[in-house]
């Protein structure tokens, strides 16, 4: 097992979504590194029990907070909370996001489908981003990571809307790294293909996509969402201390990008 540092000893961070998959992972690897955890869920709440349990298991502590994040009213008063318990926050980890998961086309595509992505994952991730950084500048520090995609490099034939999203994010990132600059640092994080509970269940995964993507990818494998939960965070950490308004890819080598 990989050797697990306390980069994060004495300092709060907060995972929104982070009652199931990649959250989950993120809130309990902050924690194992002396984290603590403010652990968010809109309706998952036994699965946020278990998280916050998982968090104690790893010998920190924190606490669940609650909210629909497309309504900015919820998101303030989520904020209000964190401060009120925490004091202050050092790191907040905008993971949700609507994936349509059971869209396997683009012919699926419905007005609910495409209103639920834009919601959440657009409108979401900027007001959290607005709200929560407005705050970190007020008590001259912070960072946040926005949990992006892959997809942003070659798209999305099966969920055009879920490309457009996540290409949106990177706006949002750019311009409030920016504006909040140099106090506090915004920075996107795209994973590739993990294996949540999510996408073990999706028909196209089930009916041979796995296989294929193990073939085209050089690390040879699909990882668990606790494999990559660790790079997630590096974005947070003093070594990253230079870097915002990136986009760091952790995908296997599957999307070799860049200069």
């Amino acid at each position: 097992m990989t050797e697990i540092f306390p980069r994060f000893a004495g300092k709060t961070v907060l995972v929104t979504g982070a009652g199931t998959g990649f959250g989950a992972e993120i809130a309990v690897r902050a924690a194992q590194e002396g984290a603590k955890v403010a652990i968010h869920y809109r309706s998952s709440k036994a699965g946020a029990e278990h998280t916050l349990a998982r968090v104690r298991e790893a010998g920190s502590d924190g606490i669940l907070v609650q909210a629909d994040i497309i309504s900015w009213d919820q998101i303030r008063r989520m904020a209000d909370e964190v401060w009120e318990a925490f004091g202050s926050l050092d790191v907040l980890v905008n993971n949700v996001g609507d994936v349509s998961s059971e869209q396997m086309s683009w012919k699926e595509l419905t007005q609910e489908a495409l209103d639920a992505v834009i919601d959440v994952d657009v409108k979401g991730t900027l007001l959290m981003t607005h709200e929560f950084g407005a705050r970190m500048l007020e008590q001259g520090h912070g960072a946040i990571v926005n949990v992006g995609s892959t997809v942003v490099v070659k798209g999305s034939p099966r969920a055009p809307q879920y490309a457009a999203a996540k290409y949106a994010i990177l706006g949002i990132t750019k311009s409030y790294a920016k504006a909040f600059a140099p106090a506090v640092r915004v920075n996107t994080f795209a994973p590739g293909f993990m294996e949540t509970e999510r996408l073990l269940q999706r028909e196209d995964w089930k009916g041979g996509r796995r296989e294929v993507l193990i073939s085209q990818t050089p690390m040879g494998h699909i990882p668990p969402p606790e494999f990559v939960a660790g790079a997630c965070l590096w974005l947070a950490t003093d070594e990253s201390a230079h870097l915002t308004g990136g986009y760091m890819l952790a995908d296997g080598g599957f999307n070799m990008v860049g200069a």
